[in-house]
């Protein structure tokens, strides 16, 4: 099986980084699919991720919402990288998947 060409890569949101006792909830691990070591992950550094989102409230037209983050680093030796969104995540978000853009190109 080929990789999937488009404009942005699925992803997983898996929650925030944390220690034993303390949150961070200003950075989300994800992880993207199809990457499995952080030399994969290198490439989606800096690379833009919408978490998108359905609201019960209609606003100009659309009860859709997006919550847009940027990916700043990797976590760990199997491909989970750290992003930080505009706004924090909200806890109900894990586990649910995200679009990783596939710009800003630094190729």
């Amino acid at each position: 099986m080929g990789l999937k060409r488009g404009l942005y890569a699925k992803g997983r949101v898996l929650g925030f980084t944390r220690a034993k006792r303390n949150t961070k909830e200003h950075t989300s691990l994800l992880q993207v699919e199809g990457v499995q070591t952080p030399d994969d992950a290198q490439f989606y550094l800096g690379k833009r991720v919408a978490y998108v989102y359905k609201a019960s409230r209609v606003i100009d037209g659309s009860n859709i919402r997006v919550i847009w983050g940027k990916i700043t680093r990797s976590h760990g030796t199997s491909g989970v990288v750290r992003a930080k969104f505009r706004s924090n995540l909200p806890p109900k978000s894990f586990g649910a998947s995200v679009r990783v853009m596939l710009y800003p190109s630094n190729i």
